[in-house]
C-alpha cells in the first residue's frame, strides 16, 4: 500500500511512519520543516526514516498548490494521512492567521488532490481541543463541540469540511481527535519535555493553574497502533475517533512523582487564558468498531520517555 504522511517530520507523523514501514508499506513523507520548534530535531527524525528504502521524503509545504499538484503525479497514492498543521494552542493567540493558512487552506489543498487523484481514504488529525471546556467526562465523539481558541476552531472546521466532502466526493474521511500524546521523540514545547529539560538544565519549571490541570495522557505507541487499525478498517461514512487513554492524570501529581527521584525546581503560577482545565476522552467508540487497544501504564512510559530523553540529549537541541 502507498501511503502519504504529511507533517512526517513531526512527532506523530514520524512515529506513525516508523510503525508503517515495519509493515512494509511504501511511505511518502512531506514536511516543510516549520520553525515553530527545533528544526534540528525534525531533521534527526527524517534522517532516521531515510534509512529505510521504502521511505521517500520531499520537502514540501501543503500551502504550495502547484508543487503539491506536481508531487501527486504518477505516484498512485492509496491513502493520505494529514498530520501537517500549525500546532500549539497558546501560539494561536500570537499568530492566528498562520492557523488559517496551514490548518484550513492547506487542508483544502490536500482535499482537492484527493479528489483529483481518486484517493481511497483520507485520515486527518483533529484534536481534543475541539471540545473546549466541558464537564461531561469522559467526552464522547458525539459531544457538542465548543472550541475556545483559533487552533481548536481550525480543527473543528477540518471536521466539517471532511463531512461535506465525504458526501459530495465520496472520499472516505476519518478524523483523529488526539488527546495529549506523549513519548519518545515528543515535541519540546509539550509539558513532559519541558519538565525533563528543567531537570537536566537545572532551570525552574513553571506549572500553570497551580498544578490543577488534568490531562488524558496517551502514549505515542498506543496512538500509532490505533491509527494503524483505522487504516485497515473500512468505513461507510465520515467517522471521528478519540485517540485517548481514558485515564486523566493531575499535572502536579506527575511533577511530584518525578521530583522524588529526579529533583526539579518548580513554581506554581496562574492558569494561562488559552488552557483548558481538564481533558478526558472516552475510547469506547474505537472498541465498538473493533479497534480497541490495551493501553500502556502511564508512569512506565513516562520514565521510559525520560530515559530516552537523557540518552539522546534532547535538552541540548
Amino acid at each position: 500500500m502507498k501511503i502519504l504522511i504529511t507533517g512526517v517530520a513531526g512527532f506523530i507523523g514520524f512515529s506513525l511512519a516508523i510503525q508503517l514501514l515495519k509493515k512494509k508499506h511504501k511511505i511518502y513523507g512531506i514536511d516543510n520543516f516549520d520553525k515553530y520548534y527545533s528544526v534540528s530535531l525534525k531533521k534527526r527524525r527524517v534522517n532516521l526514516l531515510n534509512k529505510n528504502k521504502k521511505f521517500n521524503f520531499s520537502k514540501l509545504d501543503i500551502n504550495n498548490k502547484k508543487k503539491l499538484n506536481n508531487f501527486f503525479k504518477k505516484k498512485k497514492i492509496d491513502i493520505i494521512i494529514n498530520l501537517a498543521a500549525q500546532a500549539g494552542v497558546r501560539y494561536s493567540l500570537i499568530n492566528p492567521t498562520k492557523y488559517i493558512d496551514v490548518n484550513i487552506l492547506g487542508f483544502l489543498n490536500l482535499v482537492e488532490e484527493a479528489k483529483i487523484n481518486k484517493i481511497k481514504k483520507f485520515i486527518y488529525a483533529s484534536s481534543s481541543s475541539v471540545y473546549g471546556e466541558n464537564k461531561n467526562f469522559p467526552l464522547k465523539e458525539n459531544e457538542k463541540l465548543n472550541p475556545k481558541n483559533i487552533y481548536a476552531v481550525s480543527k473543528k472546521l477540518n471536521e466539517e469540511i471532511a463531512e461535506m466532502h465525504q458526501k459530495i466526493d465520496k472520499i472516505n474521511f476519518v478524523g483523529l481527535r488526539f488527546f495529549t500524546i506523549f513519548g519518545e521523540w515528543g515535541r519540546p514545547d509539550m509539558f513532559m519535555m519541558k519538565l525533563f529539560k528543567a531537570h537536566m538544565t537545572k532551570k525552574i519549571f513553571y506549572i500553570n493553574n497551580f498544578g490543577n490541570h488534568e490531562r488524558d495522557f496517551t502514549y505515542i505507541g498506543d496512538a500509532v497502533k490505533a491509527v494503524e487499525k483505522i487504516i485497515k478498517k473500512r468505513f461507510n461514512k465520515h467517522e471521528v475517533f478519540n485517540i485517548c487513554s481514558n485515564n486523566p492524570i493531575n499535572i502536579y501529581d506527575v511533577v511530584r512523582n518525578f521530583n522524588k527521584a529526579h529533583k526539579v525546581k518548580f513554581k506554581l503560577i496562574e492558569m494561562h487564558k488559552a488552557d483548558i482545565m481538564k481533558t478526558h476522552g472516552s475510547n469506547k467508540k474505537l472498541t465498538n468498531y473493533g479497534l480497541g487497544l490495551n493501553y500502556s501504564e502511564f508512569y512506565k512510559k513516562f520514565y521510559q520517555t525520560f530515559e530516552w530523553y537523557k540518552k539522546n540529549k534532547i535538552y541540548k537541541l
